[in-house]
């Protein structure tokens, strides 16, 4: 190991380490493509009851286990109701132009709700009230979707995390703490293993479902280069990825077909793999005990994670505000907060105590998410911001870049500087600002330098 990834060119371009805002449309479990059968209008919801209109908890089992969390922790009726992404803006979107709100409260991922910012009243009146709650600061700027004032509460959250099974610990390089690994540790330790192991034991979700480019968005290109649109084609993203080539090959080669990596990590077949945490709590359900949930790695900029945040927000001239702010102090509240994590795993967005008797996976989680959140040179980073529809086409630039480098060998110059021009052509035509960590400027739009 030369070290050469890890000393970035010094002709390089500086770039802010952090800026916080934008939106983020990441979910590892599947929404339903269609509201069928259920009443987006909010006036199923009847008279006293909060009509709370929901990008979240889509799938069936999923929804009504939260409706039995806001049965036994909120004490006003709350009619939920739980659609995909653009059914909710576009009712929110219609009721404000027609004049007709009917619904009560709100609720999505930060990226469901920016871009409805002007149709949110403000809430920092309620973040005050709740300022004891122990909010982290990174997601309270979050809230402000670029402008002045808080347009939501936060809700709850999740990232992606790396799962170690003890074995691999085998081959851990001498000095390094699992807890605090570094991109070069991390190849280093996956060549050991891979020598150790007689095969490679590392693994990624890089299947036609998998999530893999969210780590080149929000992990590798963060880590490296601080940025993720604007330093997409920069000396230190062909840094980043001449790593990323040099990494996939010391991973197990099945990995084009994992779209979720606790099945492979359950049998066997990897022992270190990075993933989504609903995709990878699986893994240690049977022996809890055999497995560590631990940070990702950090780089020369910083420790780079993708935070996906969701929020409650109010919608103007809602109705049974209230009681919409009744449901919200409820929502907060550390029982619910727990509730939620235990349901359906996303995590407590306030400081609490989490109970000692949680599931194996997810108390391994759990920590590892503070622990990841809370580490020296953390460097929040979102999905893409304000792309809507176009998520997938973004999001396939970065798998474009893996396939070409990573499986093709391609060089990686040539490569980012043909998937920045197919970038920036999307990005022109939805002129949106850039999003976290790249530099935030509401008004500017963002795209590849």
């Amino acid at each position: 190991m030369t070290g050469s990834y890890f000393s970035p060119p010094q002709s390089g371009p500086s770039r802010r380490s952090m800026l916080l805002a934008g939106l983020g449309t990441a979910l590892s479990l599947p929404f339903l493509s269609a509201c069928s059968g259920f009443d987006t209008s909010g006036a199923a919801a009847g008279a006293g009851s909060v009509g709370f209109l929901s990008t979240q908890f889509t799938p069936v089992e999923e929804k009504q286990r939260y409706e039995a969390v806001l049965k036994k922790f909120v004490k006003v009726p709350v009619a939920y109701n739980s659609v995909a992404n653009n059914v909710f803006a576009s009712t929110v979107q219609s009721q404000e132009e027609a004049g007709d709100v009917r619904l009560s409260l709100l609720g999505g991922l930060h990226g469901d709700l920016a871009p409805l910012a002007k149709s949110l009243d403000d809430v920092d009146y309620l973040l005050r009230e709740l300022s004891g709650s122990g909010f982290n600061k990174d997601i309270l700027a979050l809230t402000k979707v670029g402008g002045s004032t808080s347009k939501y509460v936060p809700w709850m959250q999740a990232t992606y995390l790396v799962a170690v099974n003890k074995k691999a610990l085998e081959w851990l390089p001498s000095g390094v703490d699992v807890n605090d690994l570094s991109y070069e540790d991390y190849l280093a330790w996956a060549k050991a293993a891979k020598k150790g192991a007689g095969r490679p034991v590392f693994g990624m979700p890089a299947g036609p479902k998998g999530l893999h480019h969210r780590f080149y968005q929000g992990f590798l290109l963060p880590s490296f280069t601080g940025g993720q649109i604007t330093t997409f084609r920069s000396p230190d993203a062909v840094t980043a990825w001449n790593y990323m080539r040099e990494l996939w090959d010391n991973m197990a080669p099945a990995s084009t077909n994992y779209d979720a990596m606790q099945e492979p990590l359950a049998r066997g077949e990897v022992l270190v793999a990075w993933d989504h945490v609903a995709r990878l709590v699986g893994a240690p359900a049977a022996k809890p005990d055999d497995w560590l949930m631990v940070p990702a790695p950090r780089g020369p900029k910083g420790r780079g994670y993708m935070l996906i945040v969701a929020g409650v927000a109010l919608p103007q001239r809602g109705l049974e505000r209230d009681r919409a702010e009744q449901v919200i102090r409820s929502l907060m509240e550390p029982a619910t907060q727990i509730e939620t994590l235990r349901s359906n795993a996303f995590f407590p967005v306030i400081q609490t105590e989490l109970p000692t008797d949680l599931a194996g996976a997810i108390a391994l989680e759990a920590a590892a998410v503070r622990r990841q959140q809370r580490s020296s040179g953390a460097l929040l980073a979102l999905p893409p911001v304000g792309v809507g529809a176009k998520d997938g086409e973004v999001s396939q630039i970065f798998k474009n870049c893996f396939q070409e480098i990573c499986l093709n060998s391609s060089s990686v110059q040539s490569v980012l500087d043909k998937q920045a021009a197919q970038l920036n052509t999307i990005l022109k035509a939805l002129a949106v600002p850039c999003w976290a960590p790249d530099p935030v400027s509401p008004g500017t739009k963002c795209e590849v330098a």
